[in-house]
């Protein structure tokens, strides 16, 4: 028993506890939808963080490391490998809920709210509107389309001016989030996004992941995953007084906490990286995305429990892994491919011009290939799911 290396580290390719933890996040999101009074205790309408430190963590990670490899990010090439990864399942499950909403004469609902989802502004979504849930895409893309230019292009390659940049964008998504004003409480879900990214930033220099070592010792991250499940069940007990954003941002700092433990040898950490678990975690994006439509179908194949409940969760998480898994199998990862074929077009540097990962006292340590494995939580280019 004994804590991760650094060269450990940066020589992982997979991380399957990742997944495993994608995948509860996604149930508990389903779980608070459609679970009712049964499921209150696990607050799942909180599991969509865990999908915003997840993805600031790995794409951070991953530009990290292409970096590395190349001595620069290309913004065409990411754009590109988000473009063919995040768009397909997204445009399918919006026209489909266009074609049930003009079944049932509601078309004009999705039409009024059309440059919405184009624009990816659905955290401005009216109250009411089809596709509500689709808000938290909103918020990732806007994410994905900024970031990778700030921290990687207008940012020399070097630890301390990029922690600075991570911290100073955390201070300021942290001022300006206004106190009592509900509509313009979106700036915590980049918080969210962004202790991800700072604990990326950490864990790729050896000074930074000095810090977090401690963590990741079977002792230790066994305890701190015990210690966040104890804080999950507990969510429904936070002071009114104190705000929900103030919750957000306690419960997104320590699922940041949490990813270092998740790379642990831990007996817990291992059990999240089970293949069933990374297998629902594949799919979780379009999981997330087809759930109620799959509520509308588990509804009517099961009319007598078609109310919030038990059964009806669990009908409406069979229902759209069963939908999820074909979306994975003949959109999602047939199109990632051409993204990244697509991506691997782009003009490089030649492999090894970066210094982001500091050689002094690490011989022997061969930084990963940036190559294609898409669909798990595996440091590649084509990879990291749109959750």
């Amino acid at each position: 028993m004994r804590t991760l290396r650094y060269d450990e580290f940066v020589a992982m390719r997979r991380f399957p506890a990742l997944d495993g933890l994608r995948a509860l996040a996604a149930v508990m999101v389903i779980a608070f939808h459609y679970g009712g009074p049964s499921w209150t205790w696990l607050t799942g309408w909180i599991g969509v963080h865990l999908f915003f430190v997840l993805s600031g963590f790995l794409i951070t990670t991953l530009l990290l490391r292409e970096e590395h490899r190349y001595g620069k990010v290309s913004l065409r090439a990411f754009y590109l490998r988000r473009l063919f990864r995040i768009m397909p399942v997204y445009l399918l499950v919006l026209v489909l809920t266009w074609a049930l909403a003009r079944i049932n004469g509601t078309a004009e609902t999705v039409e009024r709210s059309l440059r919405y989802y184009l624009l990816f502004l659905n955290e401005l979504l009216p109250p009411g509107a089809p596709f509500l849930h689709s808000w938290t895409i909103g918020i990732e893309q806007k994410f994905y389309l900024f970031w990778p230019a700030i921290a990687f292009v207008a940012v020399a390659a070097a630890f301390r001016r990029r922690l600075a940049v991570t911290v100073g964008l955390l201070a300021l998504f942290l001022a300006l989030i206004p106190p009592d004003i509900a509509w313009l409480s979106w700036p915590v879900h980049y918080l969210a996004i962004l202790l991800g990214c700072l604990t990326a930033v950490l864990m790729h220099h050896p000074r930074g992941f000095a810090l977090v070592r401690p963590l990741t010792h079977p002792v230790t991250a066994s305890a701190v995953i015990v210690a966040f499940v104890v804080l999950q069940v507990s969510v429904r007990f936070w002071p009114t007084r104190l705000g929900q954003e103030a919750l957000i941002g306690c419960y997104a700092a320590a699922a940041a906490v949490l990813l270092p433990a998740l790379l642990s040898r831990s007996v817990l950490a291992r059990g999240l990286g089970l293949r069933p678990l990374v297998l629902v975690g594949e799919r979780s994006y379009s999981m997330y995305l087809i759930q109620s439509i799959a509520a509308r179908a588990a509804a009517g194949l099961a009319p007598a429990i078609a109310h919030r409940g038990t059964a009806f969760f669990l009908a409406t998480t069979v229902v759209a892994l069963l939908a999820a898994d074909l979306m994975y199998r003949w959109i999602e990862l047939p199109l990632i491919e051409v993204g990244r074929r697509l991506a691997a077009r782009v003009p490089r540097s030649r492999p090894g011009g970066g210094s982001a990962l500091p050689r002094r006292g690490m011989t022997g340590v061969t930084p990963p290939v940036v190559t294609a494995r898409p669909g798990r939580s595996v440091v590649t280019v084509s990879d990291l799911s749109g959750r």
